[in-house]
């Protein structure tokens, strides 16, 4: 059941990404800024022609050729491993919607991401958006997913050196 839920919040994350970056395109001018939660989020309307960051800013078809590199390798470990372990596949489920949320902008907004929640209490950090947002919780998923299987590992190699030294 855990493995149908991820399915569906990762396709729920990629139609609400692309429903927002069209709201935002339709009802915002580029570069205007609106107040949504005062003191937390404030909707600003940006392209962002790089990464994160802006990181490689106008070099479209190398974070093209990265995506989907990322993409392909991350819909392999799905396929081989992903049913192995719900922690694993939450994280790659969401870290693909992200991708892919992204990487339909670049495709057909000629090279540009649409961003627009800005955390108006860290006024320096880059705006972002919803597929963002699938990415870096599905990263963190990832990150905690290896955290858990090292020390579940060790702990195993405990184990097995304490039954050697019995003997």
């Amino acid at each position: 059941m855990s493995f149908i839920i991820a399915a569906i919040v990762s396709a729920l994350i990629l139609v609400a990404d692309q429903i927002t970056k069209y709201i935002v395109t339709v009802n915002m001018t580029l570069g205007e800024s609106r107040p949504f939660l005062k003191g937390l989020i404030d909707f600003v309307y940006i392209y962002n022609e790089g990464g994160a960051w802006g990181f490689l800013s106008g070099y479209q078809w190398i974070l093209l050729t990265i995506t989907s590199m990322v993409i392909i390798i991350f819909i392999t470990v799905l396929v081989k491993y992903g049913m192995n372990d719900k922690l694993l596949f939450w994280s790659v489920c969401l870290v693909l919607s992200g991708g892919l949320g992204n990487m339909i902008d670049r495709i057909f907004r000629g090279g540009k991401v649409v961003d627009f929640l800005h955390l108006e209490f860290m006024p320096n950090f880059p705006v972002f958006n919803v597929a963002d947002c699938g990415v870096v919780i599905g990263t963190g998923l990832l990150i905690l997913y290896f955290i858990v299987g090292t020390i579940k590992e060790n702990k195993i190699k405990k184990y097995q050196a304490s039954l050697g030294e019995d003997k």
